[in-house]
């Protein structure tokens, strides 16, 4: 099958429209132009333009990207940065999408993720249990080491008491 080839302006529309669906990275932007058969010559000058009026904003794309990872599929913080990383997002615009997450309810996504996951395990033995959560909110790209405070709260009920 023969690969076909858009003008300038024909991928520019579908690029608007594909913008305009949804939040994009320049990344995401750039593979498109190679799908539509874009001449590498008018990538630059295509992607100017998508800034120009306003289509791609990688400061936008990344505050919305880590938002909605956070809220809809509940990632950590580091899950999120190295997708982010993955888009070829720059590493300012991914600092000011992570600060956008409150503080408050990341604590308290965390704190119920563990709950869930380890009352899930209540058959499982005591340390089985605690390797298993605390497994599980690593992949879920929360840091190591508000997981130890959560996941020893949880399974050392005592020693927290103590502590505060």
């Amino acid at each position: 099958m023969q690969k076909k080839f858009h003008t300038k302006e024909a991928a520019l529309q579908k690029l608007r429209h594909y913008c305009g669906y949804q939040e994009r990275s320049h990344s995401e932007v750039q593979q498109k132009l190679w799908e539509l058969g874009v001449r590498r010559a008018e990538h630059d000058e295509i992607i100017t333009s998508l800034i120009e009026d306003d289509y791609l904003n990688e400061e936008r794309f990344a505050q919305q990207f880590a938002g909605g990872k956070f809220r809809m599929n509940d990632w950590g913080r580091k899950k999120i940065y190295y997708a982010l990383k993955e888009k070829k997002v720059s590493e300012y615009n991914i600092k000011k999408a992570l600060k956008e997450i409150d503080e408050e309810d990341y604590q308290k996504t965390l704190n119920s993720l563990a709950e869930k996951k380890y009352e899930s395990l209540k058959d499982e033995q005591y340390l089985v249990r605690k390797k298993k959560t605390i497994d599980f909110l690593m992949q879920k790209g929360f840091e190591p080491e508000l997981i130890t405070k959560v996941v020893k709260k949880l399974a050392d009920p005592k020693s927290s008491e103590e502590e505060g």
